[in-house]
């Protein structure tokens, strides 16, 4: 019994010496590879919108479509702001005052992200188009982003004007 404790406590003493024991020779190889940035920073939307019909008095609505930012310049700190505006007033026939709807007769409501990727992205809020107005934005984070949303547009056509097609221009861009 004796000398098969002690034949056990020698390969046990022989397994803790050869566990702890460092190899004779090791091989580092330092591996690199660059991440590259793809497109830049660049922001989509449809080309046409069609709105609810409104008599005058009333309000024509409807969405825009769907809008995106692709930020794509994986870079630490990458933040950015979508602005809106009305580039050009909603007009009909000779765009003469009866025939023209401004900015500050238009809502813009961004409303929440429908598809995002490496949030935090920020709606802004809702509010009429009589100047520009941040539409969504990041203020912090790193890495490649994305973020569509799909705004609301309310005209809200004034008594005094005149039945028509109108047409305006509404502008999305990203800095």
């Amino acid at each position: 019994m004796k000398v098969r404790n002690g034949v056990m406590i020698s390969v046990a003493a022989i397994g803790v010496v050869m566990a702890t024991t460092t190899p004779s020779t090791a091989a580092d190889t330092v591996t690199t590879f660059t991440v590259t940035a793809t497109t830049g920073l660049t922001i989509s939307a449809p080309g046409t919108a069609s709105l609810s019909s409104a008599a005058p008095g009333g309000s024509a609505t409807g969405s825009i479509g769907p809008v995106t930012v692709n930020d794509q310049r994986s870079q630490l700190g990458t933040t950015w702001t979508a602005t809106v505006a009305l580039s050009s007033a909603f007009t009909t026939g000779g765009a003469t005052a009866a025939e023209t709807i401004t900015g500050s007769s238009v809502t813009y409501d961004p409303g929440s992200a429908t598809s995002e990727t490496n949030p935090p992205h920020t709606a802004g809020s809702a509010g009429t188009l009589a100047s520009a107005r941040t539409a969504f934005s990041r203020a912090s984070g790193d890495g490649a982003n994305s973020v569509t949303w799909n705004p609301t547009l309310t005209v809200a056509v004034p008594a005094s004007k005149v039945s028509g097609n109108y047409s305006g221009t509404v502008t999305h861009s990203v800095a």
